[in-house]
């Protein structure tokens, strides 16, 4: 496990080699991202690979052979190796071993890459079929974000603003799985206001593309972060039950299971099937500005 740091003028980030996670994202040296505190949530910012959520019974099915697959995979507590590192970027890969093939039967080259830019950091995913079959998968990001930046500051004072909507239609979750019911939340302003009861059934999730960008601002802090995911096609905005630290944005290729799934891998909602031999890129990016 090692960690690497780079920085420019504007922003500075750190990124561990255990899961290729991001673990600072500093602006004016002050830290963004949520630091992980273990009594909350222990992470901060997981790659969800090779599904986002849950399968049903946390079992997948691949031609007619059961395996045993955790929540959002398992990339998250792999070992990744870097592969580049510039004054600008970092990029890390992980590919199968036996742990892998012994719970998703696929050979894979997964390649995460940290870009500087001017006034923020662009996150890529590339995914490799290294192999003469179909590769089945998904992948998502779940980045959270600090909400104590300032003395009294919480989740509380901060809200999401989106492009030009009205209303956003969510997907209900039981214990983590698609209920099959949906629901409408009201924005004013295009804004949605942040509290810890947005939580109290998990996440909410939202498929058809409803959020490819989204600003989160607070009434206390300056710092404002517009994140960008273009061409996602689901997203997940999350905080622990209870707590009003912190706030993830998540964007998905994938989604978590139905109740009513059936286990097999290949026929599973959001499911990429990447052809043999070929790469599958997507990227999404947080601009950082300061409000005075």
């Amino acid at each position: 496990m090692s960690v690497y740091s780079i920085s420019n003028n504007s922003i500075s980030i750190s990124v561990n080699t255990s899961g290729a996670e991001l673990i600072s994202l500093k602006s004016n040296n002050n830290e963004l991202l949520w630091q992980a505190d273990k009594s909350v949530w222990p992470r901060y910012a997981p790659v969800l690979f090779p599904i986002v959520g849950k399968v049903k019974n946390n079992q997948i099915t691949i031609n007619n052979i059961t395996y045993n697959l955790p929540q959002h995979g398992f990339a998250r507590d792999k070992e990744f190796v870097l592969v580049e590192e510039k004054d600008n970027c970092l990029e890390f890969e992980l590919t199968a071993d036996e742990q892998t093939l012994a719970i998703y039967p696929f050979h894979f080259s997964l390649r995460i890459r940290y870009e500087l830019e001017a006034i923020g950091i662009k996150i890529k995913y590339i995914v490799f079929n290294p192999a003469g079959e179909i590769l089945p998968f998904s992948i998502g990001a779940h980045p959270g974000f600090n909400c104590k930046r300032v003395a009294d500051e919480s989740l509380e004072d901060f809200y999401l603003e989106f492009e030009n909507k009205k209303e956003l239609v969510g997907e209900k979750l039981n214990d983590g799985l698609l209920s099959g019911e949906s629901y409408s939340i009201k924005l004013n302003e295009n804004k949605l206001p942040l509290n810890p009861d947005l939580f109290n059934n998990d996440a909410l999730v939202f498929k058809n593309r409803q959020i490819e960008k989204v600003k989160l601002c607070s009434t206390k802090s300056k710092t404002q972060i517009i994140f960008n995911c273009k061409n996602w096609p689901y997203f997940g905005i999350w905080s622990k039950k209870g707590s009003d630290s912190f706030v993830c944005l998540e964007p998905w290729h994938g989604i978590t299971d139905s109740l009513n799934a059936k286990g097999d891998f290949n026929n599973k909602e959001g499911i990429i099937k990447l052809e043999a031999y070929k790469a599958f890129e997507t990227a999404y990016s947080f601009e950082i500005h300061q409000i005075f």
